[in-house]
């Protein structure tokens, strides 16, 4: 299967079928076929909207003998049940596990759904706690950008906890969870596949959108965790935002990204600069990645306050 995968037309609905306060909420989502057996829904490379419904990042699944694997939860019940929906035109096997790769509302919200159908949840301990702590401030966010297409949203931790590394055997497939260390936010994991040498990165992997860094986020330990990730040397990536696409393309735009930064940041505090300098540096070389506008100068500033301590 060529790496730039194959998009598959599956109906992304508008119109018929949509019962009351559902209105302009997909009832099946598009999909990217990855691979004989991995899908995506391709999320949008831009904030979370009340136009884009929430779908902001990449919600994969995987077919297997045994068994049908989602990976992230979804923003909400209503996008959750749209991948659903995609997932049964494509398969008559039940969704055995649901995979959140962090403590993101992107990746959990969407968990109520999947629980109403009793489906078991797994995610990194770190991003459950995560969730467990704030798990309603972000619902609320949510009920306040999607408004009625909120509808039927709850928080719904997960019920399956790990540490290192969570391995679902799947009949004709392995399926490994795995934690790589810090990363993006609490409890970024990624999902391998070793057969297929096909990794879905989650928030450790970004590209044609310009990565966040949060107050939370410690970008040099991203950088560690991304190069152990490498390791696995995969042949396709799915990135926790945007289209499938080479390590190499990841790694430019990640990785890349992450030591410019964070030298550009350390060149200004050696000098003793300051945090006005840190919000002026120049990143136009990114400029062409989605929500640049939005991210660059907080991302500096980010990195200028975390790295500061280090120099004063």
């Amino acid at each position: 299967m060529p790496l730039h995968a194959v998009l598959l037309s599956v109906l992304l609905l508008v119109s018929g079928g949509v019962t009351a306060g559902e209105a302009d909420v997909p009832e099946q989502l598009e999909l990217t076929r990855v691979s004989e057996r991995v899908y995506s829904a391709i999320g949008a490379t831009a904030p979370g909207t009340y136009e884009n419904h929430g779908h902001n990042n990449n919600l994969s699944f995987i077919i297997t003998e045994n068994g049908v694997v989602v990976m992230n939860g979804g923003d909400n019940y209503l996008l959750a049940k749209a991948l659903h929906n995609s997932i049964r035109s494509m398969t008559e096997k039940d969704v055995r596990y649901v995979v959140n790769e962090n403590g993101q509302g992107h990746a959990m919200l969407g968990n109520s759904y999947w629980r109403d159908q009793g489906v078991p949840i797994i995610a990194h301990e770190s991003a459950i706690e995560e969730f467990r702590q704030h798990g309603d401030i972000k619902l609320a966010a949510m009920q306040n950008r999607n408004k009625e297409k909120a509808e039927g949203t709850y928080v719904a931790v997960p019920d399956i906890s790990f540490s290192e590394q969570h391995v679902l055997e799947m009949g004709d497939v392995t399926i490994e969870l795995r934690y790589f260390g810090p990363g993006h936010s609490p409890g970024d994991i990624a999902l391998w596949i070793p057969e297929e040498k096909l990794l879905i990165t989650g928030d450790l992997g970004f590209h044609q959108r310009l990565l966040a860094v949060f107050e939370d986020t410690d970008t040099g330990a991203w950088i560690e965790s991304f190069d152990r990730m490498s390791q696995l040397n995969p042949l396709t990536v799915i990135p926790g935002h945007g289209e499938p696409a080479t390590l190499d393309v990841i790694r430019k735009e990640t990785r890349g990204y992450l030591v410019f930064l964070r030298n550009a940041v350390i060149e200004i505090l050696e000098r003793g600069g300051g945090l006005d300098e840190a919000y002026n540096i120049d990143q136009s070389q990114w400029a062409y990645l989605d929500t640049f506008e939005e991210l660059a100068s907080k991302n500096a500033g980010r990195v200028y306050q975390h790295l500061e301590f280090d120099y004063f």
